[in-house]
């Protein structure tokens, strides 16, 4: 049944995606020449027509490419947005091209510009409000996907409380088969052995085997009976709690290898892009601070002797040592370089609390970002002395060191700043590593602003 929901959604999708870039270009052409009354009308709405019902297939053909009408129940939406967004710059592009080609045709390029946010616009409106009423219709019970559960490890439980707890994933398990009983009502099929019985006698559309260590030897057996019935099959590996969430695969002649964490920012094209985002950001941030930073400067001065700005040693990009600037918070004494600030910290003054609670003691920073020891948004650079010690004490610590630190990060606009879980810090760093993209920088950047600039530490 599940395959031809799909199949009946897809229809749907295309349908109304080619209707969305039919119905943009007249749209467009009214706005254009009779809402704003401006312009003088060269070719004739047919000719625009003519053109979108060329544009059309080719549209769909590039939205199917980039794997939109494919099931999307385990994609983000930010991921099918982006990809939106791709193929209506690459409709542009095209018709530019080919009107370029053939000068002597006169489009109003006022008029293809609108078409084209138009029909992004529409089309990325039609495709949230399609996301929000499938969750919305597999929070009651429809358009689920029947899956059967393989194995009894720690991996096989999360799983199971992680699809019981989210039922919007649209996942319902019908049974699992496993050495033993372990999870409390769902039903239990018996052995391992009994899933060829299990699968081709009941509608399944998946089977997800979590193995322990012990069961791997299954695996074979696992992988013939899904073939033979033409069942999907899901592996989640024993060790799956050491893989990054989205795995990169290299092959060498046909072996497979598995990259355990995979970078987003490993690739040259996105470090380009976040550089020239926090060379530009820092700039523009220290013109329109530079007033703060002189009001706080002046604060420091009066409120207790010594420097203005605190310099203070950290670790970077690749475990690199940088000074970090901040105005200085505290008074001048012999543990800011190995000493952990309290919500409640005597070596605080009264002005220091101030700028610490609003957060403008960091505001230094921008010339680090401007220098590239940091960036505007990254997990938070700790002192050298810390990352010894963490390093022993906290799994996966020293990840957090393969990327840029940051001013702001995903931590931090989660709550986590100042005396707070170095464990949960570390969660959300390592999510936002792996993780990474433009859009969740500038999510993290706007929470930042809207919420996250007050310190939860106290004045006093």
């Amino acid at each position: 049944m599940i395959k031809e929901n799909q199949k009946t959604l897809n229809y749907i999708n295309i349908l109304l995606d080619a209707f969305i870039l039919f119905i943009s270009m007249p749209a467009s052409f009214w706005i254009r020449f009779h809402l704003f009354q401006n312009g003088t009308i060269t070719v004739p709405l047919e000719s625009y027509i003519k053109l979108v019902l060329l544009l059309i297939p080719v549209h769909l053909s590039i939205l199917a490419t980039m794997g939109l009408y494919e099931s999307l129940r385990n994609k983000r939406l930010y991921w099918e947005l982006w990809r939106l967004f791709l193929a209506c710059i690459l409709d542009f592009i095209l018709v530019q091209t080919v009107l370029f080609i053939y000068k002597e045709v006169h489009f109003s390029r006022g008029t293809l510009i609108l078409f084209f946010a138009i029909s992004f616009i529409a089309s990325a409106v039609k495709r949230i409000a399609l996301r929000l009423f499938l969750r919305h219709m597999r929070s009651i019970g429809y358009n689920l996907k029947h899956v059967v559960l393989v194995g009894d490890s720690e991996m096989a439980q999360q799983y199971a409380k992680k699809i019981r707890s989210q039922k919007d994933f649209g996942y319902t398990i019908d049974g699992y088969v496993a050495d033993k009983p372990f999870i409390p009502n769902i039903l239990y099929y018996g052995k391992i052995g009994n899933l060829s019985k299990i699968v081709s006698k009941n509608h399944t559309d998946e089977v997800v085997a979590a193995l322990s260590p012990e069961q791997v030897l299954y695996t074979k057996d696992i992988i013939n009976v899904c073939e033979k019935e033409g069942v999907k099959l899901s592996l989640i590996p024993f060790y799956a709690e050491y893989m990054p969430s989205n795995p990169e695969f290299d092959n060498i002649d046909g072996i497979p290898l598995m990259n355990i964490r995979h970078i987003p920012l490993d690739n040259w094209i996105n470090a380009f892009l976040k550089r020239l985002v926090d060379i530009v950001g820092s700039v523009v941030l220290i013109i329109l601070t530079s007033p703060i930073m002189i009001f706080a400067a002046i604060g420091v001065k009066l409120s207790s002797p010594g420097p203005i700005i605190f310099a203070q040693e950290r670790v970077g990009l690749n475990k690199k040592k940088f000074k970090m600037y901040k105005f200085r918070s505290m008074r001048v004494n012999n543990t800011e370089t190995t000493g952990w600030s309290k919500n409640k910290d005597p070596r605080k003054t009264k002005f220091g609390a101030f700028i610490r609670k609003c957060s403008i003691d960091e505001l230094p920073q921008f010339f680090n970002v401007l220098k590239g020891d940091m960036s505007l948004v990254g997990p938070r650079p700790e002192l050298p002395h810390f990352v010894a010690k963490f390093k022993e004490e906290i799994p996966l610590y020293m990840v957090k060191h393969q990327v840029r630190p940051g001013i702001t990060g995903w931590a931090q606009v989660n709550g986590l700043r100042g005396d707070t879980s170095i464990e949960e810090r570390i969660k959300c760093d390592i999510y936002y590593i792996e993780n990474w993209n433009f859009f969740f920088d500038v999510k993290i950047l706007f929470l930042t602003v809207f919420g996250g600039m007050i310190n939860k530490e106290k004045l006093s």
